[in-house]
């Protein structure tokens, strides 16, 4: 119950409720006997008359009260009931409409669990194939090894008079392949270099290729590194060739290894780098934007002459930004204290570093950028076929995007197929090298003549002409005139 605003509990409101009633009885009876006064007093009846008229009138007044508390209680509950009816209408139209919502999304549950197990059929068919096809793989593959391993013990019975034959006193280094100068391809085969020094022992191969440097007859070779997908030439890599005495060209990947274990990578890098950098200047006069790879070995950076060979770096400081020095990804991890002192002398001449032959992608980029790298190269192989990732924590296709906020150019090399271009595009790649593009060609010799010929500043002079006459680089330059 409320009055005047405020709620009132039930014990009060019942008070009032007796309250009125007592005072209604109580006006109804001041009424009659009022009416039986006047009756008495004015029209002179009796006072047994008058007290009945009073009493007639109490009841009357009496009946009056009671049919009017009647009607009023009656439209009360009428009230209440329309009101409840409201309520209860409004309650049944709530509850058809969350009915209506309800079979709604039945619907459309039972129509996503109908979708995601059509879904869901063609995968695990797919999954179940996959699985298939794996197995029959695995099969396949231990199969394979089974024979290749009994082929391999046949081969090395084979093979292993000949090899001792051929290299008799070859220490154990002699079987490493170092990159410098090597091919960006697949290496020549064996057969080839034991043509080629046939019936030498170690001795008379590292006479041989010392004798072909100092006579001019390691060739130089560039192959392109084009901008992807514009295949537009950016750089060039150098690769050498050896001209043996027969006429045969050998790869370098068939003398180096005989190079790096007779101490003669120093010579060979330096010569390499005579003939790069008058590549470099014989280019820029065409195109200032283009660059020139240059491989070499970490023997050289820890060589007893390599302040020689900085200072004909420092000589030729003005084609820094074109001339990038590369070394191989088992190089770089290999390099001690010498090593690093040696390549931040060449980095604080402004000179770029490359990293290659990747055999996996655990790559630190942050190291790299601080040592002064700029560019890596992948295998295209590794990269598409994820071949090394699983020991990394980065996707193939992600290490672009990782390499670049680090300031290094992705390039994948070995590219041979349409296809592989296509699914490198995939990878934000901007650029590639390999035999789709253009194999290996070998420099002119008038081209390096001209390149020799044309003069360099003033200051290069003065910094060349400052450098001791008896030097590794100054000796290379005077047995190489004839070709250089």
């Amino acid at each position: 119950m409320v009055w005047a605003g405020l709620p009132v509990p039930a014990e009060a409101g019942f008070g009032m409720v007796r309250i009125s009633a007592i005072f209604i009885a109580v006006c109804m009876v001041l009424i009659a006997a009022s009416v039986g006064f006047v009756v008495y007093l004015r029209f002179g009846l009796t006072g047994a008359e008058s007290f009945l008229i009073g009493l007639g009138v109490l009841t009357a007044l009496a009946v009056y009260n009671a049919v009017a508390a009647r009607s009023r209680d009656r439209a009360e509950v009428s009230d209440q009931i329309a009101t409840i009816s409201r309520g209860t209408a409004d309650l049944a139209r709530q509850l058809a409409e969350f009915g209506r919502q309800l079979a709604t999304v039945e619907t459309k549950v039972d129509s996503m669990v109908d979708k995601a197990l059509a879904s869901a059929q063609p995968l695990a068919a797919e999954i179940q194939e996959l699985s298939t096809l794996v197995k029959q793989l695995a099969d396949t593959v231990a199969t394979h090894e089974s024979a290749l391993s009994g082929l391999g013990g046949r081969e090395k019975e084979r093979s292993a008079p000949a090899a001792a034959a051929v290299t008799p006193t070859a220490p154990a280094a002699a079987v490493t392949t170092p990159k410098t100068n090597a091919e960006p391809v697949a290496a020549a085969p064996l057969a080839s270099a034991v043509a080629a020094f046939s019936g030498l022992d170690q001795a008379g191969i590292l006479a041989a290729i010392d004798g072909a440097t100092a006579s001019g007859r390691i060739d130089l070779y560039l192959q392109p590194i084009v901008t992807l997908p514009q295949r537009k030439v950016r750089y060039y890599e150098a690769l050498s060739r050896l001209k043996a005495d027969n006429g045969e060209v050998v790869a370098a990947a068939d003398f180096l290894k005989f190079a790096e274990a007779g101490g003669l990578m120093p010579k060979l890098d330096n010569l390499s780098l005579l003939r790069c950098v008058q590549v470099v200047r014989r280019l820029l006069l065409k195109n200032r934007d283009i660059g020139l790879f240059c491989n070499l070995s970490t023997a050289t950076l820890a060589d007893a002459g390599f302040p020689q060979f900085l200072q004909f770096i420092e000589a030729n400081r003005a084609i820094a930004p074109s001339l990038v020095f590369e070394f191989t990804q088992s190089a770089v991890r290999a390099m001690g204290p010498i090593e690093h002192e040696s390549l931040a002398a060449l980095a604080e001449h402004g000179f770029r570093f490359s990293m290659d032959n990747l055999t996996d992608l655990r790559v630190e980029p942050r190291e790299l950028t601080e040592r002064g790298f700029r560019f890596v190269k992948a295998p295209a192989a590794l990269l598409l076929n994820r071949i090394g990732a699983v020991s990394t924590d980065i996707h193939p296709a992600d290490l672009s995007d990782l390499l670049g906020r680090f300031g290094i150019d992705l390039i994948a090399d070995h590219i041979e197929a349409e296809t592989a271009v296509v699914d490198l595009l995939n990878y934000d790649l901007r650029f590639g090298q390999g035999f789709l593009f253009s194999p290996p060609r070998p420099v002119r010799a008038e081209a390096l003549q001209g390149a020799e010929a044309a003069k360099p500043d003033a200051a290069e002079h003065e910094n060349r002409d400052a450098a001791p006459r008896g030097s590794t680089l100054a000796q290379l330059a005077r047995a190489g005139s004839g070709r250089t």
